[in-house]
């Protein structure tokens, strides 16, 4: 198991750093000039000359990945362009903020989920399987962006229930998190959860199904096993592939809600990205993509050991 365990680490170590090479190029390929951002049109020659020798924008892009990744690997990922502070005080408390909605969501998506699959895994009724299918289809095809203006003008300017916007007075301090942050949080949580929810719901009722057409189910009820028990060991055998797809669906939400946080203006990475992106803020840009990125390998990773703790079925040798 530990060996298997570091193998994995090994592998994520390369992934990583072709992870930053691509994001890099990519960045430095889209059109634009960072420097137009932050200087008048009428600069002069020498002083955009100067700014872009102090960003490293004078040198060529081998050498500005490699200064670039040499300095990521001690933590630092340079100054933003627009407001002078360091990347990672403004990727921290965004990433801490997007964390946040995306746990909500990947709770509520898995209660939902996970109990609308077992509602129609373990029934023979196909009503209650057209209807949690028909749910899981709605909930894959509908786009968040839609979904987030549909609740906002339903929750916050019809019924005036749910604040449309922003996160609450514990933005600045998570630890004082309280009932008028969670008001906040509901919307933009439950727009997010729709799409893993009707994954998960379509997964788990698959799942579920196959398993109860194996010969063990067969047997146990054959052995007078009364139902709750066969309940358990259906449950027992379809966690590890549902738990596999919820750390993917996790993983996502980190880096996919920058729809859904703009919409609900929510201050966390896919804002922060939407801002960077707007601004032409290379560093900014840069250092956001690749915390996501590795937030989203490191999650893979975490899934993969945990799958193979449920079920050594599953492990690599």
């Amino acid at each position: 198991m530990y060996l298997y365990v570091l193998r994995r680490l090994l592998y994520t170590l390369p992934i990583l750093v072709g992870v930053t090479l691509i994001c890099f190029s990519f960045i430095h390929l889209a059109p634009g000039d960072p420097i137009n951002a932050v200087l008048p049109e009428n600069a002069s020659a020498d002083v955009v000359a100067q700014v872009k020798a102090a960003y490293g924008f004078d040198k060529p892009l081998p050498v500005q990945y490699l200064i670039w990744f040499a300095n990521v690997l001690t933590g630092d990922f340079g100054l933003s362009i627009m407001t002078r502070r360091p990347v990672l005080s403004e990727v921290g408390p965004a990433v801490a903020h997007t964390a946040l909605l995306a746990v909500t969501a990947i709770l509520l998506s898995f209660v939902l989920g996970a109990g609308l699959g077992l509602a129609a895994g373990m029934t023979d009724r196909r009503s209650t399987d057209r209807a949690v299918s028909t749910f899981a289809v709605f909930g894959i095809s509908v786009p968040h962006y839609w979904l987030g203006m549909i609740l906002v003008v339903i929750f916050a300017v019809k019924l005036h229930l749910l604040p449309a916007t922003g996160m609450g007075p514990s933005a600045s301090d998570l630890t004082q998190f309280g009932m008028e942050d969670f008001r906040h949080l509901l919307l933009p949580a439950i727009t997010l959860a729709m799409i893993p929810a009707g994954i998960i719901a379509r997964s788990v009722r698959a799942t579920v199904a196959e398993i109860r057409r194996q010969e063990f189910v067969q047997t146990l009820k054959g052995k007078g096993l009364k139902r709750p028990r066969i309940f358990l060991h259906v449950i027992k055998n379809a966690a590890p592939p549902t738990i596999a797809i919820m750390g993917l669906q996790f993983a996502q939400l980190l880096g996919g809600s920058i729809l859904v946080e703009t919409v609900f203006s929510w201050p966390g990475t896919g804002f922060l990205l939407n801002a960077a992106i707007t601004t032409r803020d290379l560093p900014l840009l840069q250092g956001t993509v690749i915390v996501l990125a590795s937030f989203f390998v490191l999650t893979n990773v975490a899934v993969d050991i945990f799958q193979t703790l449920l079920d050594p079925r599953v492990r690599r040798v």
